[in-house]
């Protein structure tokens, strides 16, 4: 048996553009259906409704049809990727995938399957997938280890992380209580 400190989910409430979002820790029994070496994090809209109310912006879905900004371009979708259409101009300008899309005050998520919704290095080196979008994984802020931070997820630090990737097995019973 080993014991490590862990980082847990906060008990926070976000209220945010007509929906809610609880975050607690998923008590029970669970299996590890997966793992994962660098997984890349896909982020849930709640994500972006915490960004759009820390930053006071309206909060919008991205349609694959794109949208008309006030500046008269467009923001579409090509290939998975976000970018801007002048009206005129058949060049597509590709946004940064590690940063919000953000245009007149607007916080766009974006569709699920476009490269703009994943971040790299989120969830640490490894994560342990127990199903329901519940993972163990690491992160990039050690210090968070200790405290109930996450929004459900239980992080670890980066060596115990290593640890419990080695030695769970996939299939392994895990109880949270």
């Amino acid at each position: 048996m080993r014991i490590v400190p862990i980082a847990v989910a906060s008990g926070k409430v976000l209220q945010f553009a007509g929906r809610q979002w609880r975050f607690i820790l998923p008590a029970g029994t669970r299996s590890v259906r997966a793992k994962r070496v660098n997984p890349v994090w896909t982020p849930p809209d709640w994500h972006y409704a915490e960004a759009a109310k820390t930053h006071q912006l309206a909060l919008r879905s991205l349609p694959r049809a794109g949208v008309r900004l006030l500046d008269g371009r467009r923001l579409v979708v090509r290939d998975s990727l976000i970018g801007l259409l002048t009206d005129g101009d058949p060049y597509f300008n590709a946004l940064p995938v590690d940063e919000h899309v953000v245009f007149d005050n607007v916080l766009y998520v974006p569709p699920l399957a476009s490269h703009n919704r994943r971040l790299f290095g989120a969830l640490g080196s490894y994560a342990l997938d127990m199903g329901d979008g519940f993972l163990l994984h690491g992160t990039p802020i050690e210090a968070s280890i200790g405290t109930a931070t996450t929004h459900g997820c239980i992080r670890l630090g980066a060596s115990d992380l290593a640890w419990v990737f080695e030695h769970v097995p996939i299939g392994a019973r895990v109880t949270i209580r």
